[in-house]
């Protein structure tokens, strides 16, 4: 073989060895363009499934204060706020109360207790699956409000729903503005709580106290509850009060609860 036809030969060869090295380019490339794509789909489909999921939710618990509340708008009695419990309870059973922040409200829901603090984790007040759950009641509570603590969980959603606004009283200035919260029961009974502390707690801490042995139990419980607090809000219960404890989970830890704790003041028919 001649000189030129092996300068020929090993040309080809390296035509050959650039074409597969371009073959192989372009399947590396289209196999990261897939997978790309198909990160960017599952991506947009989580996305939506929370979003509808949030939405539902809001679009339930809306519903719910249509159905079963009464802001009044009259005079004398006919101006309170009012809970139809028996439409709630065609809905769900589970329904021991109504809980109610001060206007402007963000917090206003039913509150059920389930046969375990398990239940409504993930379950809406009508039953369906949803991450926005129901605020519930601890299950080992009495569901008439009257324990010495009396502890309510509910979720911290993103889209500013449930429990997510407890977050907001680590600023004084909001427990200024609004330093009270509302319990409406089956007996037609309204509880008004005062807030006399906020601030984040373990999950296994003293705050979660329901039963105490004697007086002396419930004041170290109120000074833990009064130690524990973003500020001093000049209010110590006395020890026939009874305590009120929301709970919700906090996004720096997955050990540490938010809590607002408030005193009743005040129940009216």
């Amino acid at each position: 073989m001649g000189r030129r036809e092996e300068e020929t030969h090993r040309s080809m060869r390296r035509r050959r060895r650039r074409r597969k090295k371009s073959t192989a380019g372009r399947v590396i490339s289209a196999v990261i363009m897939l997978i790309a794509l198909g990160v960017f789909v599952f991506s947009a489909f989580r996305l939506y499934d929370i979003y509808t999921g949030y939405k539902d939710g809001e679009d339930e618990y809306e519903d719910l204060v249509e159905i079963a509340v009464s802001e009044g708008g009259g005079e004398g009695e006919d101006n309170r706020f009012r809970v139809d419990f028996d439409a709630l309870r065609e809905i769900n059973p589970d329904v021991v109360a109504w809980l109610r922040f001060e206007e402007p409200s963000v917090i206003n829901y039913p509150v059920v207790q389930g046969e375990d603090n398990d239940k409504y984790l993930e379950v809406t007040f009508k039953g369906y699956e949803n991450t926005v759950g129901t605020l519930f009641v601890n299950v080992d509570n009495h569901p008439d409000f009257n324990d010495r603590n009396t502890i309510i969980y509910g979720h911290h959603m993103n889209n500013g729903t449930m429990f997510n606004t407890l977050e907001d009283y680590q600023e004084k200035a909001l427990w200024e503005e609004r330093p009270y919260f509302y319990v409406y029961t089956p007996d037609g009974m309204e509880h008004k709580y005062h807030i006399f502390a906020a601030g984040v707690v373990g999950d296994t801490s003293e705050a979660y106290t329901y039963q105490f042995a004697d007086d002396e139990s419930f004041q170290s419980f109120l000074n833990f509850s009064k130690s524990s607090s973003y500020y001093d809000t000049g209010i110590m219960p006395a020890m026939t009060d009874k305590i009120v404890t929301l709970s919700t989970c906090t996004k720096a830890s997955n050990s540490d609860r938010m809590i607002v704790q408030g005193v009743e003041i005040e129940v009216n028919p």
